[in-house]
């Protein structure tokens, strides 16, 4: 049965791999954007890594010609702010392991980073990690204070001669500690959408999820109920999507191509009877 793309309001859109690679935005990406403004079909960039904050998302976007806004950027912060208002509402007072740009967005949200007497732990990609506030963090979790991870990622990508060490290595090293498991957000966590369903008021039904990676982006749309577009600019091949069961409702080049179908999709509907 063909795909209806007729019902998408929204897409969700992955960055690194789908509207751009490291410091290079792909040719493809201000035609699409400027394709889903015509058509009236709203965006939203998404990202795992915790530890930038939205307004240096923004000062990236717009130094490679997107003309983003701080409502237009979902990271796995903003998700774990979705879960402690949801699950914790009652909590104020956090004990961070996270960079101090993941830390003035959550205070931005009206929390506290507290090194006393913390009511919830929130671990994040900290980059300026040190053996003492690991210890510290795994103190606490010890004491039966909630453990919130905001993404699963072990590590994150890199071109350097290094290992980058991300959010899922680390909670991975705490939880071995402890014997105590966290709560994980980000992609393919499916929470991750809902935070951009809330926004605008919609059912995932009417998402689209647009992305590189089978585990995380593809998952995550398969997961909540959205559809799901693997472009082919980033990490995951064809072949390996071909091989996945379910297989992604759509396997584009990238996002130009995708964007051709949505076209196709709208001179359709203005077709007369």
């Amino acid at each position: 049965m063909p795909l209806d793309l007729s019902r998408i309001r929204h897409l969700v859109l992955d960055m690194d791999g789908t509207i751009y690679s490291g410091a290079t935005l792909f040719d493809c990406t201000l035609p699409f954007l400027k394709l889903l403004k015509r058509q009236g079909i709203g965006h939203t960039f998404i990202t795992n890594n915790s530890s930038r904050g939205i307004e240096d998302y923004v000062d990236k976007l717009q130094r490679l010609g997107i003309p983003a806004t701080r409502d237009e950027i979902y990271t796995s912060t903003d998700a774990v702010v979705e879960y402690l208002r949801a699950h914790l509402p009652g909590v104020r007072r956090l004990w961070l392991l996270g960079t101090p740009s993941m830390a003035r967005h959550l205070e931005s949200c009206g929390y506290v980073i507290h090194d006393d007497d913390p009511e919830a732990v929130v671990v994040g990609f900290d980059t300026g990690l040190t053996y003492d506030r690991l210890c510290r963090t795994a103190w606490w979790i010890s004491r039966g204070v909630p453990f919130i991870a905001s993404h699963p990622d072990r590590i994150c990508p890199t071109d350097e001669p290094t290992v980058l060490v991300d959010c899922g290595a680390i909670s991975d090293c705490l939880t071995t500690a402890t014997d105590v498991s966290p709560i994980v957000l980000g992609k393919p966590d499916p929470r991750m959408l809902d935070g951009v369903c809330h926004r605008y008021d919609l059912s995932p039904e009417q998402l689209g999820v647009v992305g590189d990676r089978l585990y995380t982006d593809i998952v995550m749309a398969q997961r909540a109920g959205a559809l799901s577009v693997l472009v082919l600019t980033g990490e995951a091949t064809a072949e390996e999507a071909a091989s996945m069961d379910p297989r992604p409702d759509l396997v584009v080049q990238h996002l130009g191509e995708f964007g051709q179908l949505l076209s196709q999709t709208s001179s359709e509907k203005r077709k007369p009877e």
